[in-house]
């Protein structure tokens, strides 16, 4: 059965895996009611994990050193907890499978923002080229498509793991109907903005620095 994730620890979570956060990012990357997300910000803030900062009328929480090495610790113990040590291997097995994958996503991403021109330099894609942007989402539809076991191993050991493949077809659908946006978009509804977030999810929860090699040997 999958195992639910301590609320406190979903905040924490949520403000990592986002980068920054308001308030009602918080509570739907988390899977709390907005008061509870409320309540557990402010909590968190209080023992110094959090910090609230504000510009140009816009606010977000961000993880303070102390938060990130507190959410860390409560990773590794989430799965130490698991008496049968499946969730901590299925971790592991997912980040060499994950590494091609995220390599794929990333070229894909880039070629639709960027093209081939003459003289081997890269210009901006104006999306003129149909089958060009057709060639792209397929592509991110394979990635998608290969990365659904990864994801329901995950899930089927963390909660906090479902959802993934569920938000990377939405993005590809509504950017197949014309949104290009949902493609490489800032934010956390591109195909893009997920993969970033699995991402981190999946190096936090290993325990992994990013940048380290995850390559199996």
């Amino acid at each position: 059965m999958s195992r639910p994730s301590d609320p406190e620890l979903l905040v924490l979570h949520a403000v990592r895996v986002r980068g920054a956060a308001d308030d009602a990012a918080v509570a739907d990357r988390a899977g709390l009611a907005p008061d509870v997300a409320r309540e557990l910000l402010l909590d968190l803030e209080a023992l110094g994990c959090l910090t609230w900062s504000e510009f140009a009328g816009t606010g977000a929480w961000s993880l303070t050193e102390r938060g990130r090495a507190e959410g860390e610790r409560r990773l590794a113990a989430e799965l130490a907890a698991d008496p049968t040590g499946r969730a901590a291997a299925v971790v592991r097995a997912a980040l060499p499978t994950f590494d091609p994958l995220n390599a794929r996503l990333l070229q894909a991403c880039t070629d639709w923002q960027l093209r081939p021109a003459e003289g081997g330099r890269l210009d901006l894609n104006d999306h003129r080229d149909a089958a060009w942007d057709a060639r792209v989402l397929d592509e991110l539809g394979a990635v998608a498509a290969e990365a659904r076991p990864l994801l329901a191993g995950l899930a089927a050991e963390l909660d906090r793991f479902s959802g993934y493949a569920e938000r990377l077809d939405d993005a590809l659908a509504a950017a197949r109907e014309g949104d290009g946006a949902r493609v490489a978009g800032v934010g956390a509804a591109s195909v893009h903005g997920v993969w970033m977030e699995l991402h981190e999810d999946l190096l936090a929860t290993a325990g992994v620095p990013r940048g380290a090699t995850t390559e199996s040997g």
